[in-house]
């Protein structure tokens, strides 16, 4: 398995830190916060190509299944599934854990899940209609993990790594953005309501890029919650969710009986 072993050219000790006490998720108003994420005209006319850039790419089979091909030769995924098996897995990863699990955590913070994720919307479209990341830039990923305190970032680190430098890049942006220089900082801050949440980040990557073995960094209600964290135990790596999606149906047909039927999630087929 593939992983930079190199120490790091960023030196986050040396950089100015921006003041974190608060986010400003806890602390401004919510009409300020949406004029914060949406940015100026600029900002939106880039968000919007990037959403056009993400919905062409989704009748790109070929870039996805090479960047499979890349994760299967590094030993991160045994199988590749279908395309079909993909979609249905999609799905079943969105209602069965990332939904739930982040109603539930944000629930836990006392905030509204619906505002949380129109705040998500307008910081960047594009990531909210990715769930596997697999139609998705590497700024679009990068992006997506600094604007939510993940269930278990290893997910993404391992979707990255599908790129060339993509890991070297999100240490870079987390770095930036702890330095107040990256230029999403403000939207993002705007958006995550854990002010040791980058910070911790960085240190993981940097864990990660040393030993993908290391221990992943679970938010606190997958941790503390047997449910979501026996799915978390399938969805949250890239091995996991690909084994589980290549056990999903391959016809279409087959398709639609599994989300009809299945209504919750199906521990018999999940990753051990």
């Amino acid at each position: 398995m593939a992983c930079a072993l190199t120490p790091s050219v960023y030196d986050f000790q040396t950089m100015p830190a921006v003041d974190v006490g608060v986010t400003d998720r806890m602390s401004k108003n919510p009409w300020s916060l949406v004029r914060q994420t949406m940015g100026d005209r600029r900002a939106r006319w880039q968000k919007v190509a990037q959403l056009v850039r993400v919905l062409q790419s989704y009748g790109d089979t070929a870039k996805v299944e090479a960047r499979l091909e890349r994760l299967r030769r590094l030993g991160y995924i045994d199988e590749v599934p279908a395309r079909t098996q993909r979609i249905v897995g999609a799905l079943d990863m969105m209602r069965f854990f990332i939904v739930p699990c982040a109603a539930d955590y944000y629930a836990t913070k006392g905030l509204d899940f619906r505002f949380h994720t129109l705040l998500r919307f307008l910081d960047d479209p594009a990531s909210l209609i990715d769930p596997t990341g697999f139609n998705s830039t590497p700024g679009a990923i990068i992006g997506h993990v600094m604007q939510v305190v993940h269930a278990n970032p290893q997910y993404d680190f391992q979707l990255l790594e599908s790129f060339e430098d993509g890991l070297e890049q999100m240490e870079h942006q987390v770095v930036e953005l702890l330095a107040g220089v990256h230029p999403r900082s403000r939207s993002i801050l705007s958006i995550v309501e854990d002010p040791s949440y980058h910070a911790r980040l960085l240190e993981h990557i940097r864990e990660f890029r040393r030993d993908p073995n290391v221990a992943p960094l679970l938010r606190d209600n997958v941790a503390n919650t047997p449910e979501f964290a026996a799915i978390e135990r399938t969805f949250g790596t890239v091995a996991g969710a690909m084994r589980y999606f290549a056990k999903m149906p391959r016809t279409t047909m087959g398709a639609v009986r599994h989300l009809l039927r299945v209504r919750t999630f199906p521990h018999d087929v999940a990753t051990a």
